[in-house]
Order: C-alpha cells, then structure tokens, then sequence
C-alpha cells in the first residue's frame, strides 16, 4: 500500500515538473537594453541680451528699432522647441535710425500711442510657443502673437543653438500684417484716399533671444 502511494506521489511530481519545464521561460546571458532619452532642457532668458528687432515702411523711406524683453523661458527637447514665452515691454520701443532732437522722441511716442501699440492699455506683447518641427536645418516655430488684445498664430523659421548650460534662439525676419493685430493707423487697406502717404501694412520682426539654464 505504501509502495502505491509512493508511486502515486512521484507520478504526480513528474506531471508537475513536465509542465513547469513546458511553461519555463527563455533564459539566457544579459542584454542590452536599447532606451530613447529625450532630455529636456529648460531655460530662463537673459533679457539684457536679447532683442526684438522691427521694422515699418512707407513710400518715402522706413526706420527701424529694437523693443526689449521682460521675461522668457524656452524648453528645449533634442533641438527643437518644446515651449516657451516671450513677453516683450512695450514701452521699451526704441527707434534707432534718428537721432535724439532729430524725430526720434516723437516717432517713438506716435509708435507708444493709441494710433498704434497704445502702451499705457496694453503694457506688452507676447509669443507663447505652441509647436514646432525642424525641416532643413532650421526649426520652425509656431505660436501665438499678441499684440494690444489680438492674438493669432504664426509660424517662424529660427535657429536655436545649444553649448553647455546656455541656448541661442534666433528667428528668421519675418512680416505680420498689422492690421490683423487693429493696428490701422494710415493703412491704405483701411483708408484707399491716403494715395501714396500710406504706411506699410507689414512690418518685420525678429527674435534673438539668449537664455541659461
């Protein structure tokens, strides 16, 4: 009787251990394990470094200047921008090719005015990153302008350049239409009897925008 229900166990053993070794999992020297790192850097600008460049046209000639940053921040993720801001001080509006007692005060409190920018309403402007993909060499970024209480999206080519705990955003020129921003002040679109004393609808733009981590 013994004997049978020693039989019995060890039948029983075998089954078990058959099965065990038919569900037994491949087991063989370590492997590498192949792993994608998308590391994200983020940075805080150096307003006193960095510049929005403009420019407006007419007929009769064009002048040019610079606006200074308040604040910004740019994430970067493997060389193109994940987001970021741009908050650009309206007030700092500087025209730079006339000189002081030769129009440049009063060119630059017309641009501060209600004719244009309205200043004392709408203290700055902003760029807010929406997306952005890098094609050719150059990442193009799309975000969201706002100037005086008009947002719209656009899409900028720049160039972002990365060494050690420091990046370099720096766009393209671009134009926006300022007219989509309410911006109307002796637009021919607006006003067709201005003839040839218009001012251009477009005005261009520049980002170069230095930050550190």
């Amino acid at each position: 009787m013994k004997k049978t229900i020693l039989a019995i166990a060890f039948m029983a053993m075998g089954a078990v251990a058959c099965k065990t070794e038919k569900n037994k999992a491949a087991v063989s020297e370590e492997k590498e394990v192949a792993k994608t790192e998308n590391i994200i850097n983020t940075y805080k600008a150096n307003v006193a470094e960095s510049v929005v460049t403009w420019k407006g046209s007419k007929p009769t000639g064009s002048h040019n200047g610079v606006v200074s940053l308040e604040k910004g921040t740019l994430e970067i993720e493997n060389g193109a921008v994940k987001s970021g801001e741009f908050v650009i001080d309206m007030n700092t509006i500087v025209c730079e090719d006339l000189e002081a007692g030769n129009g440049k005060e009063k060119l630059e409190g017309h641009l501060k005015n209600t004719d244009f920018f309205d200043v004392e309403k709408f203290p700055t402007a902003k760029f807010e990153v929406s997306s952005s993909e890098v094609k050719e060499g150059k990442v193009h970024v799309t975000g969201n302008l706002t100037l005086k209480d008009v947002t719209k999206s656009i899409t900028i080519p720049a160039t972002i350049t990365e060494a050690e705990d420091a990046v370099t955003f720096k766009s393209d020129v671009f134009s926006i239409d300022r007219t989509d921003f309410g911006i109307t002040y002796s637009s021919k679109k607006i006003d067709a009897a201005l003839k040839d004393k218009f001012i251009n609808d477009l005005m261009e733009i520049s980002f170069e925008v230095k930050a550190k981590k």
